[in-house]
């Protein structure tokens, strides 16, 4: 797809663009879809911004306390309005994003991005989380333990929970 045509379905999706044609019954019908889009549900955005695949999972996503306003988990039926914040948790993954632009379509992701924009600490913060996980990767071992491996840690673990019983209470023996 074309930079032209992807400018041009942002334009179509853009909620605050204006139409000024002659014809009064038009004008009516794209007054009262600007004034739907002044809010609209946010298991919609969620899935117009495509952050989830259908509604039915933003729902989910939503009714499992996976999105959140303000520190405070949020209904399906809240409506969202632009300037607000919200915090997504997919996965290992919690974005916080600000709402740039409501849309009732779900368009192509290039222009679905451009709905929302995510805070710089929540981009370190994941970017942090996930060094930090790549790093504990590498500190597993290349295979499993052996039966003798593991008799070998269990008698180190029993060891260990004698000595450490014992000095905290001396009177255990």
């Amino acid at each position: 797809m074309s930079k032209r045509s992807l400018a041009q379905k942002a334009k179509s999706l853009n909620t605050n663009s204006n139409n000024t044609s002659g014809n009064s019954k038009h004008n009516d019908k794209s007054s009262t879809a600007q004034q739907s889009h002044a809010s609209m549900r946010i298991d919609k955005w969620l899935w117009a911004a495509r952050f989830f695949k259908t509604r039915s999972v933003a729902k989910e996503a939503i009714e499992g306390g996976k999105v959140h306003h303000d520190n405070i988990r949020v209904k399906v039926s809240k409506e969202v309005r632009v300037g607000m914040q919200l915090t997504i948790k997919q996965g290992m993954d919690k974005k916080t994003v600000e709402i740039l632009g409501l849309s009732n379509q779900r368009g192509p992701a290039p222009i679905a991005q451009q709905l929302y924009q995510e805070t710089a600490v929540s981009i370190a913060r994941r970017e942090l989380l996930s060094t930090q996980r790549k790093l504990h990767n590498l500190a597993r071992p290349e295979h499993r333990p052996t039966k003798k491996d593991r008799r070998l840690i269990n008698k180190f673990k029993q060891q260990n929970d004698h000595s450490f019983d014992h000095e905290w209470n001396p009177s255990a023996d």
